[in-house]
């Protein structure tokens, strides 16, 4: 703001002479509160120009802010749309995996004669079910999510339904018949299962606690096994009846193991046991040529070294591992022997294996298996075979152990045993009947009457964990 001041001449030097103190004082004040209005302006004049100033600035803010904003949403629908457009690729690679597993479950068929036909067709059926429940259970979902974002839900006492999906009225009652199919058949069941599966939780979790206190009663009283006659045998010694090196037969189960079949050979080829009374089968069950040749000039490396090994390969491929096993004890030089270890593909025995276990049978007719314990040479790789290794430890530290010394039961984990060869043969031997073919024979084993050692202490080189 803008004030001018005028100011008149006087007329004559009376006059300027009569004029007087106060009206001067007032003139001069008028002057000072001019001056503070002016600056007062200027003031507001640069506040407001400081004002405009930011809001240019918030405004390019705002601006920039928003381009931003722009670019990173159509990042992002860049990406969504690059992921729906792989959710079919991947779907059609996870259908095509699953067919693949499913039709190479079809492969496995019996050859003798009408059987062939009849397996099929029973496979075939088997296979159609599983579709129709899957795709029944798809279908189902899919209906249970339309209802959910159409608003259908209970109420406290009444079911409430909005208007239909289809047609109107249609939905609804569709929908409120399978909700009264759920309520009157499907939940009473479901509350049975659920119950069911908390009195199994309650048994099994007891079961555990009773297993762990166990294992704590063996370690506080320090129970171990130990050969009969105390203090433990000398093979090599043969004074006072020691000697006990009895014919010990080993078999290698496999098949397809192209990635360790080299090392178990070479592992179980260097047992310290007598050569003349060691006898070492590869039962090779493979189904790859190239896999055979393999296994059969790693077998005749051995032999030319002086290794007593043979091979053996099922030609009619009937039982899994139960029926490579029931064929190799049907050989006639096996009656020869009186004990047979069994080792899988990816397990290491260490040397001086058979000369832990032997001395266990040592005047102890009635005992027909020794199981060692598993030790894993892969146990730090990763977390999953952490979490395997404590998960088996719990399983031999604590069940087979406890089993062992309380009932005088545990299961035949499959590999790292040594069986009697007569126990095997009194029980039934092995039988294709099954794929749980260790528990199978122990089972009948102990019901007629054969008594088990579990080695808590004596653990092979290194069986291999999967991850």
């Amino acid at each position: 703001m803008l004030l001018k001041l005028k100011r008149s001449s006087p007329s004559s030097p009376a006059a300027a002479t009569s004029r007087s103190p106060s009206r001067v004082a007032i003139s001069r004040s008028s002057v000072f509160h001019a001056i503070t209005l002016i600056r007062a302006g200027e003031e507001v004049r640069h506040a407001g120009g400081s004002r405009r100033r930011g809001l240019n600035h918030k405004r390019k803010g705002r601006g920039k802010n928003a381009k931003q904003l722009t670019w990173v949403l159509l990042l992002k629908a860049h990406r969504i749309a690059s992921f729906l457009t792989s959710l079919a690729p991947t779907l059609w690679v996870l259908i095509s995996a699953v067919k693949r597993r499913v039709d190479a479950g079809k492969t496995n068929v019996n050859t003798e004669g009408g059987r062939e036909n009849e397996s099929a067709t029973v496979k075939t059926r088997f296979y159609s079910c599983i579709k129709l429940f899957l795709f029944l259970s798809i279908s189902l979902l899919c209906f249970e999510v339309a209802a959910y974002f159409k608003g259908w839900h209970f109420g406290t006492a009444t079911l409430q339904l909005e208007s239909g999906l289809w047609a109107p009225g249609f939905g609804v009652m569709v929908y409120s018949r399978w909700v009264l199919v759920r309520v009157e058949y499907l939940a009473p069941s479901l509350q049975f299962l659920t119950n069911a599966c908390i009195v199994l939780f309650l048994i099994q979790s007891m079961d555990r606690l009773v297993l762990c206190l166990g294992c704590f009663w063996i370690r506080f009283k320090k129970i171990k096994p130990v050969p009969k006659g105390g203090g433990v045998v000398d093979l090599e010694s043969t004074e006072k009846g020691f000697g006990f090196f009895p014919m010990v037969l080993v078999q290698i189960a496999m098949c397809n193991e192209k990635e360790v079949y080299q090392q178990s050979i070479t592992v179980v080829c260097n047992l310290d046991w007598p050569k003349r009374k060691l006898l070492i089968q590869v039962l090779d069950d493979s189904d790859d040529p190239t896999t055979q040749l393999l296994i059969k000039e790693e077998v005749q490396k051995w032999q030319q070294e002086g290794a007593n090994i043979l091979y053996r390969h099922c030609i009619i491929r009937d039982g899994y591992k139960a029926g490579n096993l029931k064929s190799a004890m049907n050989c006639s030089y096996v009656r020869d022997y009186e004990f047979v270890a069994i080792f899988d593909a990816y397990f290491q025995p260490m040397p001086d294996f058979l000369k832990k276990i032997v001395p266990h049978f040592k005047d102890n007719e009635e005992l027909g298996l020794v199981q060692a314990r598993w030790s894993f040479v892969n146990k730090d790789e990763n977390l999953l075979t952490r979490l395997q290794n404590i998960n088996l430890a719990f399983h031999f530290e604590v069940e087979q152990q406890v089993n062992w010394i309380f009932i005088n039961f545990f299961e035949f984990n499959g590999t790292a045993g040594l069986w009697r060869i007569k126990a095997l043969e009194d029980a039934g031997g092995w039988l294709e009947r099954t794929t749980v073919e260790d528990m199978d024979i122990a089972v009948r084993a102990h019901l007629h009457g054969w008594k088990f050692i579990f080695l808590n202490d004596v653990g092979e080189g290194g069986g291999e964990l999967y991850m």
